[in-house]
């Protein structure tokens, strides 16, 4: 039996490595749509690089992919996010941000979507974040999150017909490369962020690969159009 293919965006490091790592150990295929490739190439693992901020780019990797091979599991996580109050907010970065983050999804899904329907099933998962809920610094990454959420939920109404489930899965606090650069581990600061996490701790980028596997299930048909908080508590609000 063919092992299932899976699209993961963002694939090469922090939370999309996590992603693809704990599907190939699921007994998929993946395929990496990023930049850059992987500093650790894995069994089962083909890299393509593409550049998804560019919407044709992604558009024509997507449907080369679809014509070479049945793709029925699709997670969106590759993201950008560029830190700036309002004040400071550029129409340029809000466009390259919802590219990215919101435009991007939508294609690749739209290429993927004719395999899914022949086969009457699909599993998508769209990353999201806590951010979505309101963040200072992130009038563009905010809505592109926030926007993703509810198109999510849109596409779950439209395909659920068809066996297609369309969840979203938004972490919070997660101990990433680029999230251990800004706060190094022992750090007053870091120490600090981490008393704020209900759990007293970030998280880990394995324990959001685990919610997007979930969702990924065979046998998780009946859960769509759902947003998943992966976020130590902070979602729920104070434990103070």
């Amino acid at each position: 039996m063919n092992k299932p293919t899976a699209l993961v965006t963002g694939a090469s490091r922090g939370i999309g490595r996590a992603i693809a790592a704990r599907l190939l150990a699921d007994g998929f295929d993946v395929v990496n749509f990023s930049r850059t490739p992987p500093a650790d190439p894995m069994p089962g693992e083909t890299f393509r690089p593409v550049d998804l901020s560019d919407t044709e780019a992604a558009a024509a990797a997507a449907r080369e992919l679809a014509a070479s091979r049945q793709v029925l599991h699709l997670v969106n996580n590759a993201g950008l996010i560029r830190v700036a109050p309002l004040a400071d907010a550029s129409p340029a970065d809000m466009a390259h941000t919802l590219a990215l983050n919101l435009i991007a999804p939508m294609v690749l899904a739209q290429a993927l979507l004719p395999a899914m329907r022949a086969a009457r099933f699909g599993r998508i998962v769209n990353i999201g974040s806590r951010a979505g809920l309101g963040k200072p610094g992130r009038t563009a990454y905010g809505a592109s999150k926030a926007g993703l959420a509810g198109m999510s939920r849109t596409w779950a109404l439209e395909l659920a017909a068809d066996g297609i489930t369309v969840n979203t899965v938004a972490p919070g606090p997660v101990a990433t490369e680029l999230f251990n650069q800004s706060n190094p581990p022992g750090d007053p600061r870091t120490l600090a962020l981490e008393a704020a996490i209900p759990v007293g701790r970030v998280g880990r980028p394995e324990e959001v690969a685990h919610a997007v596997a979930m969702f990924l299930h065979r046998d998780a048909g009946f859960i769509t159009g759902q947003l998943l908080y992966v976020c130590g508590g902070v979602s729920a609000g104070s434990a103070g």
